[in-house]
């Protein structure tokens, strides 16, 4: 894919009908719907957008579940092109977060497969005492701030709540590692106010 890369802040509100050039989707399943971006049912074949990112960038976005399911789900330095070939999800080409996954019981921070035995996770509490381990409630907007800015250490927070940082001592970055993509698997979710700010190196 040759698309360009990201020269300034890139920002996406979905106040629109469709869809739009910026994204390349691979499932027919994504939507607009009342200025959001929703899924169901997309089984790991992600929304990626289209312009390239850098090795070092913030990401921030709402997220919503629709059902006490949760199973809110991004992709971050991918190569914009790849989904799901099978029922599992180990094919991956990015970092893949996962808020409130396998019917809202883990948080997991994976590298390239969602299923690594090596992946970050926590077991949801649900009595929802320790902010890091809250289960996702149904048609609450949780905020998303992924960054990294060293090329190689993510950290991830929601609702300003760090809930991984992880350091690659092999990370992902180059042209094939160099996209952002929304997910999901069954439940139905929506996405609203992208914002993509590259960070200097």
């Amino acid at each position: 894919m040759d698309h360009a890369q990201l020269a300034g802040v890139f920002r996406d509100s979905f106040e629109r009908e469709t869809l739009g050039p910026e994204w390349a989707t691979t499932s027919d399943r994504w939507r607009i719907d009342s200025g959001k971006l929703c899924g169901q049912s997309n089984r790991n074949h992600p929304l990626w957008l289209k312009r390239r990112i850098p090795a070092n960038a913030r990401i921030t976005f709402t997220a919503q579940a629709k059902t006490n399911v949760g199973d809110l789900k991004v992709e971050a330095w991918g190569n914009g092109r790849s989904f799901a070939k099978g029922v599992s999800y180990d094919d991956a080409t990015s970092y893949v977060f996962v808020l409130g996954g396998w019917k809202n019981q883990l948080h997991v921070l994976a590298r390239l497969n969602e299923h690594d035995p090596q992946r970050l996770e926590l077991r949801v509490d649900p009595t929802g005492e320790n902010p890091r381990l809250r289960p996702v409630l149904p048609g609450v907007n949780y905020r998303f701030a992924i960054e990294r800015r060293d090329k190689k250490t993510l950290i991830w927070r929601v609702d300003d709540v760090d809930l991984f940082v992880f350091e690659d001592k092999e990370p992902l970055v180059g042209p094939e590692h160099d996209h952002f993509g929304f997910n999901n698997w069954e439940s139905p979710v929506c996405f609203d106010d992208l914002t993509i700010t590259p960070l200097a190196e």
